[in-house]
C-alpha cells in the first residue's frame, strides 16, 4: 500500500495558488539550464529516475529555462558547464515557484517534489548534464 500524499507533506515554499518568488539558497539551491539543453537534461533526469526526479520547474517565457531544485547548499560543490547556472544564496538569485495546481503561467512543474523525493539529486543532475553536453559536442561537425 502506498502512503497517501498529504498537502502537509509538501514543502512550505510552494505557494497555494499562482506563483511566488523564492530566494535561492534558503529552501533550495537551483540550477537554471536554458532552452533545448534544459529540456534534454530534464528528459534525461526523468528517464533515469523512472519519473521520480524531484522538483523541476519550467519557465515558458523568454529563454524557456528549466530550474532544477537541489538541496540547499549543494550546488556550489560543482563546477557547472556552460549553459547551466547555479543559483545559490549569494546575491539576489530568485526562482519563481508555481503552485501545484491551478493557473501558474508562465511557470509549471516538469516534475513535482514529493515527500520521498523533495529535491533533484545534485550529483545525478551534474553527471547527466555533462553527458548531454559532451554528446552535443560530438554531434557538432
Amino acid at each position: 500500500m502506498e502512503p497517501k500524499t498529504s498537502p502537509d507533506l509538501m514543502p512550505s515554499w510552494i505557494p497555494v495558488n499562482g506563483h511566488a518568488l523564492r530566494h535561492a539558497g534558503i529552501h533550495f539551491d537551483a540550477v537554471r539550464i536554458i532552452g533545448l539543453l534544459g529540456e534534454q537534461v530534464a528528459y534525461e533526469v526523468m528517464q533515469f529516475t523512472d519519473f521520480r526526479a524531484g522538483p523541476i520547474i519550467r519557465s515558458s517565457i523568454g529563454e524557456r529555462s528549466m530550474y532544477f531544485l537541489l538541496p540547499p547548499g549543494s550546488a556550489r560543490a560543482y563546477r557547472w558547464p556552460v549553459g547551466a547556472e547555479a543559483l545559490v544564496r549569494e546575491g539576489a538569485a530568485f526562482v519563481g515557484v508555481p503552485a501545484l495546481n491551478g493557473l501558474t503561467y508562465p511557470l509549471d512543474w516538469r516534475s513535482q517534489p514529493t515527500a520521498q523525493v523533495p529535491f533533484v539529486d545534485t550529483e545525478l543532475l551534474f553527471e547527466l548534464l555533462n553527458g548531454v553536453v559532451e554528446a552535443e559536442k560530438c554531434d557538432v561537425p
